[in-house]
């Protein structure tokens, strides 16, 4: 059985709002009974995108991570609705939150870990982002939100669950919240731009006013007196080793250059950041 998944890279992801423009667009006094009632015109997105701002200087790094209902395959929506429909998993794998056996139902609200069901005061209902499962249906081959996406941030994909489980590892996908159990269908790549920490810095030479950018020099990252990773400075003489533990301690660095000359410098991860700057002589 093919399932519906959504893939998002956070690196291609500009904040443009699209996604959110046109489930809006699409839902916004419109009526689909039996998949989902208007949502509200102000203070409801059934895509949020969160911003997450890593770094200082030009070593500056901002991600956007596209965040909506994640379609569960064990979604604690569907435990809490009970048996008698409010919330339904089709064989397709979207999730639906009954419009009308759901109504009053705000504790369904609550029973998303994610903070992905919204509650519409004016008809009392809880509501999600449904993947666009009336327009599937009528053979649409993806949701608007994908179909909009400029950079083609999104991409939805209907696969059996082996192909996925492939799929995420050859493109070394990742889902919310793991440890949850959830069984998310949607995966992001790149997530380590909004989830993980990098050490940064620029390699120069000489001092002061006489100081230059020095490029092609290697760079070597350790931690604990063993080699953890190692790279070659750029043009602008800068560095930066991506996807470490956030506030991981300690690391060291050293730098030599081909034509001669060497740095080292101490540097501590406290956050999810760490921006220096090391000096060969």
């Amino acid at each position: 059985m093919s399932k519906w998944n959504m893939i998002v890279d956070v690196a291609r992801c500009e904040n443009c709002h699209n996604c959110t423009l046109a489930v809006k667009d699409e839902h916004v006094e419109n009526d689909y009974p039996g998949y989902a009632a208007p949502i509200p015109r102000h203070g409801t997105n059934l895509i949020e995108i969160e911003r997450t701002v890593r770094g200082t200087s030009h070593h500056v790094d901002v991600a956007y991570v596209p965040r909506m209902c994640n379609h569960c395959d064990d979604a604690p929506c569907l435990k809490a609705g009970g048996s008698d429909g409010a919330v339904r998993n089709r064989a397709d794998g979207i999730v639906i939150i009954d419009p009308i056996k759901a109504a009053g139902r705000r504790d369904l609200v609550d029973s998303c870990p994610y903070g992905s069901i919204s509650w519409n005061d004016e008809l009392g209902l809880p509501q999600i982002w449904i993947f666009d499962a009336h327009l599937l249906d009528q053979g649409w081959k993806e949701p608007r939100a994908s179909h909009v996406c400029p950079t083609q941030a999104m991409r939805a994909v209907k696969v059996s669950d082996g192909e996925m489980a492939a799929l995420a590892k050859a493109e070394d996908l990742r889902v919310l919240r793991p440890e949850l159990g959830t069984k998310p269908r949607v995966y992001y790549r790149n997530l380590h731009r909004a989830d993980m920490a990098f050490i940064a810095g620029t390699v120069v030479s000489g001092s002061g006013q006489d100081a230059d950018c020095l490029a092609g020099a290697e760079v070597v990252l350790m931690q604990g007196g063993q080699r953890f990773a190692s790279m070659v400075s750029d043009t602008f003489g800068d560095f930066k080793f991506d996807g470490l533990e956030p506030a991981s301690g300690a690391y060291s660095l050293s730098v030599s250059h081909p034509q001669g000359g060497s740095g080292k410098a101490e540097v501590t991860l406290d956050s999810n950041a760490c921006v220096c700057e090391i000096a060969v002589s």
